[in-house]
């Protein structure tokens, strides 16, 4: 007699079953074995899982193991594209706050190259653009003999019209190149030849002056009181030192407040600051001839130079 088989023992008797599990007998009408709690009517293999036959009237299809169902390879291909787009749209959200705050990146707003002359400046003036002084010795304009007050009129044959047409003239003016240079100075018309220069040749010349081993010079009065000034009955300018400091090199040589400065160590000098900044360059302990002007007379004045 086969398992689960149901065994009459009387024509009048109550039907039995025999539990697959513990082969214990039992009333067809039960569903689970009083003696296990296993489930009647039900056969099963090694590892426990049903096979074969019905389960109390439960489709046998429905309790067989179900089978995982796998991804195919277009829908591997539709998941690796969405998965490429979603980052790009992620990279770009991240990245687009980065490249506005650097202005639009640097591939659209390329650097722009100019080309340096070596003054502290521009300004435009009645007929051009002038500077306050020469910034670094051994530049373009010190070396082509500008000095501070010079009104550019041409710039390698550009008529000059206001500190804009400069600029634009430096950002054209190739690096090296030797321009002509028209300019006026004490309303008289002149004419040089200048050599530009790169940024970092500008910065070095700079650099090399701060750092110069002989120090700077020292001539004895109050910058903050000097002040540019017409020399009466002149078309000339100076520079007019109301406060000479007792004791320093300019008192000790005879410079008195009020004098006019229109020169020093050959040099025009027509702007507070290029005053300043020729003083500065003087070497310590040297003799420099100074020319001022006080009142109605000229003076050659040499003055032996301190030390900052």
């Amino acid at each position: 007699m086969s398992e689960n088989s149901e065994m009459p023992h009387a024509s009048s008797g109550p039907t039995v079953i025999v539990c697959s599990n513990c082969h214990s007998t039992m009333p067809s009408e039960l569903r689970f074995c009083r003696n296990c709690g296993f489930r009647l009517g039900t056969s099963f293999g090694n590892a426990g899982q049903p096979f074969g036959g019905n389960l109390a009237g439960t489709d046998s299809a429905a309790l067989a193991p179900k089978k995982r169902r796998r991804i195919g390879g277009m829908s591997w291909v539709f998941v690796g594209l969405l998965v490429f787009f979603v980052g790009a749209a992620a990279f770009t959200a991240i990245i687009s706050p980065i490249r506005h705050s650097m202005g639009g990146g640097m591939i659209s707003n390329p650097m722009v190259v100019k080309s340096y002359v070596g003054v502290d400046g521009w300004d435009t003036a009645e007929g051009g653009v002038t500077f306050d002084s020469i910034d670094a010795p051994g530049g373009p304009a010190d070396k082509a003999g500008l000095v501070g007050g010079d009104i550019i009129t041409k710039f390698d044959g550009q008529q000059v019209h206001d500190e804009d047409d400069m600029d634009d003239l430096m950002k054209r003016t190739p690096i090296g190149k030797t321009v002509d240079v028209e300019y006026l100075r004490d309303g008289e018309k002149k004419t040089t030849k200048l050599t530009t220069v790169s940024q970092e040749e500008f910065k070095r010349l700079s650099r090399d002056f701060e750092r110069r081993p002989e120090g700077r010079g020292q001539f004895g009065y109050e910058d903050g009181d000097a002040k540019r000034v017409q020399v009466p009955g002149t078309n000339l300018y100076g520079v007019k030192l109301n406060t000479i400091l007792q004791s320093r090199p300019a008192d000790m040589a005879g410079i008195k407040n009020g004098d006019i400065v229109i020169e020093f160590d050959g040099v025009p000098i027509r702007t507070s600051d290029e005053f300043l900044m020729r003083v500065r360059r003087a070497l310590p302990y040297s003799t420099v001839k100074v020319v001022v002007m006080r009142g109605n007379d000229k003076l050659e004045i040499p003055v032996k130079m301190g030390k900052q």
